[in-house]
């Protein structure tokens, strides 16, 4: 796509984009469309997926990154990057460059969602993990990550709960080992059980804290989940705080419906200002759907995260 002509058709060039001028997040209560495709001075890292924005920014994804950009936020997340053909993935890590933006998470392994792996202490789930593991290495090498998402997979009904945590603990040891000389990072993230993943064997930050400390490495901490979290425990901000050690990566999406801020139960406002009072520099990603299809939903979608992030500093 043109360049001059993506800009023209997407923000409004000839406003804002062309100015360089800046919205501050409380001037979001008049904003119209204008004044959403301009570039937000977001106080945290705001960081989308591919296709939130298509709508705006077309199918190519390079296209859709520079959107991203020029609307303001300063990260992405693909979960599915492990699958992108290797060129994909250098033309992504050198996009991400050139604007700036911190490349999130992607998934590192295959995850067993209705069946038991790390947790039983086999050898075969266990060298598998390990070899995916490596191979997420080239891959977050490639992009300029830094972080990559392992869910542990199903419980095993047969086996108790204590020594199916230290099989855990054994596996991510050994991804540790692989992952600290490059200075990456796994993140364990709990999911909910009783709306979208049940069975899984972790559920709880308590839980994904007591095996981040047994593990005691830099290369294995918390994925906390604002979405799933808020379903399987609440009491958001105080778990925040009692493994704030262990956490460097967030996401969110608000309940019910998964969506963007404003349409569920999930006091956005006021989390992002905890945050972000407590020096919070790391990504927050935008693991969600759109409340709306096509260029309103997009649009929507800006809105709920200029809102959300209009808190007094």
């Amino acid at each position: 796509m043109n360049r001059k002509k993506f800009l023209k058709n997407s923000l409004l060039a000839g406003t804002a984009v062309a100015t360089g001028s800046v919205f501050s997040p409380s001037q979001a209560k008049s904003l119209n469309k204008s004044d959403l495709l301009q570039t937000h001075d977001f106080k945290l890292k705001y960081s989308p997926h591919f296709g939130m924005f298509e709508n705006h920014a077309g199918s190519d994804l390079i296209d859709q990154l520079q959107f991203m950009s020029d609307v303001g936020f300063r990260g992405l997340e693909d979960n599915g990057m492990k699958g992108r053909n290797r060129r994909t993935q250098e033309q992504i890590g050198q996009k991400l460059d050139d604007l700036g933006m911190d490349m999130g998470v992607f998934v590192a392994h295959q995850i067993y969602w209705n069946e038991p792996s790390l947790s039983t202490g086999d050898p075969e789930y266990v060298d598998q993990f390990l070899d995916e593991i490596r191979e997420s290495v080239e891959v977050a090498q490639r992009v300029g990550a830094t972080w990559m998402t392992v869910v542990p997979g199903h419980v095993d009904m047969r086996l108790d709960m204590n020594y199916q945590e230290l099989n855990l603990i054994d596996a991510l040891k050994r991804a540790s080992e692989i992952l600290e000389p490059h200075g990456l990072v796994m993140v364990l993230e709990p999911l909910n059980t009783l709306r979208n993943h049940p069975g899984m064997i972790l559920t709880k930050i308590s839980q994904a804290n007591r095996i981040c400390k047994h593990v005691d490495s830099p290369s294995c901490k918390i994925l906390f989940d604002i979405y799933h979290q808020q379903i399987t425990e609440g009491n958001l901000i105080p778990n925040i705080d009692a493994a704030w050690d262990e956490i460097p990566y967030y996401q969110l999406g608000d309940n019910p419906g998964r969506n963007e801020p404003y349409t569920g139960e999930i006091n956005y406002r006021n989390i992002f200002k905890h945050l972000y009072n407590k020096k919070f520099d790391g990504i927050v990603g935008m693991e969600h759907g759109k409340s709306m299809n096509g260029e309103e939903g997009e649009l929507a979608l800006i809105d709920a995260y200029v809102r959300a992030d209009d808190f007094e500093i």
